[in-house]
């Protein structure tokens, strides 16, 4: 009895520091990738205050890895900015699945920074949790560290990060995707309708991939397909209210 009361009161924290403490082990994987985004900016010789302030403004690291090699190609404004855009597209979707968690006391101008802060990572989190609404305040935090991190290992892959050793930055490209292992593994062991729908996913992106007739999709349509796909099963299969 005592275990299952505290297991209510850990469902039920939403505070900015919960959010925070959410945030950490996404924190700590951003750094290394935003050290080396930092690293290859430099070394395509985008100017270091460009190079923060996309951290800054953008905070999409997908699409600013993408639109760095698009400048070291000398591509034209337009074809960096749709191509960032199609990458991103997927983000139009986590907001608005996150929009709907959200407390409806919320104001359109709190929404409207909270899905600035939404990534891969952190909708992870917020979309997993249990409750039926979110706290603003426990989204802000779990965003503005992780938002923090980011930022953070830019200036630090700027400024700092040339002299760290060969072996550590050509280890910093695998982070990201450790990482986001290391957040999911566990919800699919807890729950079976995560697992299957990943399983899903992974199958339907790997058609997209692998079979010639989808060769003419970029890489993030395939993303925004594999959701759509993913997200409308899962409504079917496994509805809200449905039982386990």
């Amino acid at each position: 009895m005592e275990t299952a009361d505290v297991k209510t009161n850990a469902a039920k924290d939403l505070s900015f520091f919960a959010g925070t403490k959410e945030g950490i082990p996404i924190a700590l994987g951003y750094i290394p990738i935003a050290i080396a985004f930092g690293l290859l900016a430099k070394s395509v010789g985008l100017p270091n205050r460009i190079s923060i302030i996309m951290s800054l403004l953008v905070f999409a690291g997908a699409s600013q890895f993408v639109a760095v090699n698009l400048l070291a190609l000398s591509s034209s404004s337009w074809e960096i900015i749709l191509t960032t855009f199609i990458v991103n597209l997927r983000h139009l979707l986590m907001s608005a699945s996150i929009s709907q968690r959200i407390e409806n006391r919320v104001t359109k101008g709190w929404r409207f920074l909270l899905s600035f802060g939404i990534t891969d990572e952190t909708f992870s989190i917020a979309s997993l949790r249990p409750e039926e609404k979110l706290s603003p305040n426990f989204i802000l935090g779990l965003n503005l560290i992780s938002y923090s991190a980011w930022v953070g290992g830019t200036a630090i892959g700027v400024f700092l990060g040339a002299g760290l050793p060969k072996v550590v930055q050509n280890s910093m490209g695998i982070a990201l995707y450790a990482m986001f292992i290391g957040l999911l593994i566990p919800n699919t062991r807890d729950s079976r309708q995560v697992f299957i729908l990943v399983v899903l996913a992974m199958m339907i992106n790997s058609l997209l991939n692998w079979v010639s007739l989808f060769n003419f999709l970029s890489a993030g349509w395939n993303i925004i397909i594999t959701t759509i796909v993913a997200a409308m099963l899962g409504a079917i299969f496994f509805p809200e209210d449905g039982e386990e």
